[in-house]
């Protein structure tokens, strides 16, 4: 909520007086500024933005960071260097092991373009931490010999990313590194909804269907089977259709309970939606919906209502999504 992120803020204001006292932080009712609201073109609230060299020109939105944590590790990313330099096996171990979750890029040399897209990354991933190498022994040791990013949950590798110069960009890296906060599939609640949206991924597909069925436990392996293929692609999203907090969920994507279970997938930018072809939720039906989808085939779902009988029996006729294309166009 706004309360809690402006106490987060509040409290990593408090914590860098100490350690960076040139870092100023300030707040702004924009009720009472609607002058500076126009001039930042400040569309949601709380918005935070920081400006660099007394600047009011281009500053740096810095986006779904919550955490007073967070915000530290965003602020001294910008002003610093913003991965930690790794000599020794001992060191990376360290960091891998220090949080939940850590990212290594391990490179052959630190001077091409994969290891500023790395380090330009690392400023807007504020919740992990970050670090790379260009050290024989470090690289032996993890038996890596390509430039290579690797993400460390809980200790162990969970995802290995090849570097190659100029082929990935910062937002790819993000995306991918970021789903990780999250699980493979999301079920969808209060707390997890925020999570979801803070993750720049935005292609969504979501499985409803009730948790307490027979059938849930397979339907739901098969769902992350096909969810660790299009990580970074497509987020995973499981609604419980028992739940009843979920109702405006099911009103917006025009889900009924003789549809469950339902796939779907939203793209956030578009709003557009697309219904899964096949009523099976199988590993096979799933990956083919979603490649069918990244490579722009799928076809766009316009939930409708049934056609009235009497539509045009009167001078101003009835449309519905169904008969909507066939009459106008």
């Amino acid at each position: 909520s706004p309360q809690n992120l402006s106490e987060e803020f509040a409290e990593a204001a408090r914590q860098l007086k100490k350690e960076a006292p040139r870092i100023q932080f300030g707040k702004i009712d924009v009720t009472y500024q609607p002058d500076l609201k126009k001039e930042f073109n400040i569309r949601e609230l709380p918005t935070v933005k920081f400006f660099v060299d007394g600047s009011r020109e281009d500053p740096i939105d810095c986006k779904g960071v919550r955490q007073a944590s967070a915000f530290i590790t965003w602020v001294k990313r910008r002003t610093g260097p913003s991965t930690v330099l790794i000599n020794s096996t001992d060191q990376a171990e360290a960091i891998i092991h220090a949080d939940n979750l850590a990212v290594i890029g391990f490179f052959k040399e630190l001077h091409n373009d994969s290891v500023e897209v790395f380090c330009e990354t690392a400023r807007d991933v504020p919740e992990m931490a970050f670090g790379m190498t260009a050290s024989e022994d470090v690289r032996a040791h993890y038996g890596i010999q390509k430039n290579v990013l690797v993400v460390f949950k809980k200790g162990k590798p969970v995802h290995n990313e090849v570097l190659e110069d100029g082929r990935q960009n910062k937002l790819d890296l993000t995306r991918i590194i970021k789903t990780f906060t999250l699980d493979l599939v999301t079920e969808y609640n209060l707390e997890t909804s925020v999570k979801i949206f803070d993750v720049p991924v935005e292609n969504h597909i979501l499985l409803f269907t009730p948790t307490n069925s027979e059938t849930f436990n397979t339907i739901y392996e098969n769902y992350k089977s096909a969810a660790a293929e299009f990580r970074g692609k497509i987020m995973f999203v499981l609604v419980d259709t028992n739940e009843t907090r979920n109702g405006r969920v099911f009103e917006y994507f025009r889900i009924k309970d003789i549809d469950v279970p339902a796939v779907r997938i939203l793209n956030l930018t578009s709003d557009a939606k697309y219904k899964m072809p096949a009523d099976e939720v199988t590993v096979e039906n799933l990956k083919e919906f979603c490649q069918s989808y990244l490579n722009g085939k799928a076809k766009l779902h316009l939930s409708s209502e049934e056609i009235p009988e009497d539509w045009d029996k009167m001078p101003v006729k009835v449309l519905v999504g169904k008969n909507f294309n066939k009459i106008v166009f």
